[in-house]
């Protein structure tokens, strides 16, 4: 599977210390059903399914003080090599990696500016079933206020090779990964953002209509942090869930 190449973000989950709420909002948002891990160690973990296909996960924090946060997770063959590879790149090997029941084996890192990440070496569990189709995730973007030295760190972690991509007012580094571009990079957007926000991947979640699931969000409990706005590769729109958890949304242009 083509969604599942090391190198590739593969998956994404949400912590959150209110996991019945995330069980109301995003069906509510997206259109999700739910399936929730049998095993009672899962802590209630929850398949989120889009026309009966996995899409992403939500669970508790893995520490009662974790901040609510969509988590991008990155396709590897080899999860304890990449925790060496993160280690050696000046990273933090937050949670080392362990096995997932049958389903894979993941491990959480932080690059040197403090931005959350987490690998997937498949089992069972490949990944995502569905991209790039309205609810399902879309895009991984790291916003970060060092992109040299994230250039230097994921190159050296996961051999992406940094494009720098003319966008408006900011750089942006589009990462290339073999003959592909698997995610995106660039700076916080002066007054859009928090000056205090640290370094953090965004994902994205296709929509059908941006304006319709911002306006949606904000009216079942959730807040626009960046309203919708155009860019050449659709209109999209950052927002936070009940709880805080920042995701972003993007209604793609249908190509000429």
């Amino acid at each position: 599977m083509s969604g599942v190449e090391p190198g590739t973000p593969c998956w994404t989950d949400l912590a959150t210390p209110d996991l019945e709420g995330a069980k109301r909002f995003y069906p509510e948002l997206f259109g999700w059903t739910g399936r929730v891990a049998p095993e009672p160690e899962a802590g209630g973990y929850t398949i989120f399914l889009k026309d009966g296909r996995a899409v992403a996960g939500a669970g508790p924090p893995a520490t009662p003080d974790q901040v609510p946060i969509w988590s991008t997770y990155v396709a590897t063959d080899d999860a304890d090599l990449a925790a060496t590879r993160v280690s050696s790149a000046g990273g933090q090997v937050l949670v080392d990696p362990f096995d997932v029941f049958d389903q894979g084996r993941m491990g959480v890192f932080a690059d040197p500016a403090g931005a959350v990440f987490s690998v997937w070496q498949p089992m069972a569990m490949t990944g995502a079933e569905l991209f790039n189709v309205p609810g399902a995730m879309s895009w991984n973007e790291l916003v970060t206020p060092d992109p040299e030295g994230a250039k230097a760190f994921y190159e050296l972690v996961f051999g992406w090779h940094p494009e720098d991509q003319p966008m408006g007012p900011a750089a942006y580094t589009g990462w290339r990964c073999g003959a592909r571009i698997v995610a995106g990079m660039m700076p916080p957007l002066g007054d859009d953002f928090p000056a205090d926000m640290p370094a953090y991947w965004s994902v994205y979640f296709a929509v059908a209509d941006a304006d319709a699931t911002a306006a949606r969000a904000a009216a079942i409990g959730g807040s626009i942090l960046v309203p919708p706005r155009d860019i050449p590769q659709g209109r999209l729109a950052a927002l936070r869930d009940p709880q805080g958890a920042l995701f972003s949304v993007i209604a793609l242009a249908t190509p000429a």
